[in-house]
């Protein structure tokens, strides 16, 4: 008997949706909404009704019997940091879906609608959420900073490491939990991680603020001379912040977030040239870093994420790394498959549903 699965992703700007029976896609569609359709909601939350009723429209008119959905899962948003893992949608989850406590994101409409669907459909149909960005499994002596006042954060793309981490596991035979990996995701911001048996027990923060510099982050920059342009009067906290998240990196440097644009250019422009090799070696130094956190003990490294396509990139990491351990290449992500394949590990009880609280 099939196992159909909804899958929703909502972004910034498009919403993902997919059906899969079981590991088979049946469906996909990212619905693109316009700033201007997007500038009429006052926030994130309000946007949900309208949401909702486009994916239950696409579905329809793809002759789509919402009926036959035996689970939905939907993209976690900014709740409360937790370990990494499937989690129902209850109660708890809600409230904080509906006030995230990290901040508004339009991610955080996933499990909403996800809720929202699952109670409409007859049977037992389940709404779940899967590794959110707020995974957080680091180690006491991570989260340390040199300064009390400031905290070490686990915020990165938990989602497409822990798939990829998965596949890897499972193409070599053995389980992701007795695995030492080192899972790079290369995207519009970057994210390195160690993974050891099963946690992510050091990760940069991918959104705002440490490790390398991507196509539109910062990264982590020198500390004094940050300090000093925060109080030169010549930056806003809202410039401050979109020069470290959304104006950093490739945008800076470059004028451009297009990774490829830049691949292509930098094979004649020594200008661009020397900005992606710098993203590159400031990539592979953080593999490095990732190392001492697993002592030497790596089994692999993974690269993810579209920049992975770039094989002068990964041929820059490759010669720095690979006397750590074997480098492995998973280029883009597929977030929908990652969210269907949790829900159907669920189901066929390879993992067990956590309880967020």
């Amino acid at each position: 008997m099939s196992f159909k699965i909804l899958a929703i992703n909502p972004g910034s700007t498009s919403t993902k949706i997919a059906v899969y029976d079981e590991e088979k896609e049946e469906f996909l569609r990212n619905i693109k909404h316009p700033a201007a359709e997007i500038a009429k909601f006052a926030t994130i939350s309000s946007q949900f009704s309208f949401r909702r009723e486009i994916i239950l429209s696409e579905l329809a008119s793809s002759g789509r019997d919402i009926r036959e959905i035996n689970a939905i899962v939907g993209r976690g948003g900014l709740v409360k940091p937790i370990e990494s893992g499937v989690y129902e949608v209850n109660e708890a989850l809600l409230a904080d879906l509906h006030n995230p406590p990290l901040g508004e994101h339009a991610s955080n409409l996933g499990g909403l609608i996800a809720h929202d669907i699952a109670r409409s459909l007859p049977g037992d149909v389940k709404a779940y959420i899967a590794d959110p960005v707020v995974v957080d499994e680091l180690e006491e002596v991570a989260r340390l900073s040199g300064h009390p006042a400031f905290q070490r954060v686990s915020i990165f793309h938990a989602l497409n490491q822990k798939a990829i981490a998965r596949l890897h596991a499972k193409e070599r035979g053995q389980q992701y939990e007795q695995l030492n990996l080192i899972v790079a995701h290369l995207g519009g911001g970057i994210s390195v991680a160690a993974h050891r048996h099963g946690r992510v027990i050091d990760v940069n923060n991918a959104l705002d603020g440490e490790g390398p510099f991507s196509p539109e982050r910062s990264g982590t920059l020198p500390a004094g001379q940050l300090v000093s342009l925060c109080f030169s009067g010549t930056k806003t906290l809202a410039e401050m912040k979109r020069l470290i998240k959304g104006e950093g990196g490739l945008v800076a440097h470059l004028g451009t977030n297009d990774a490829y644009e830049v691949e292509q250019k930098a094979l004649a422009d020594p200008r661009y040239k020397l900005v992606q090799d710098a993203m590159s070696y400031q990539i592979a130094k953080s593999i490095g870093e990732m190392a001492a956190v697993l002592k030497g003990e790596v089994d692999a490294i993974l690269l993810t994420g579209g920049i992975a396509h770039n094989p002068y990139l990964v041929e820059y990491v490759r010669e720095m790394v690979a006397f750590i351990a074997p480098l492995h290449v998973y280029p883009g992500e597929d977030e929908m498959r990652a969210l269907a394949i949790n829900a159907l590990m669920v189901h066929c009880g390879e993992l067990a549903v956590k309880a967020y609280r």
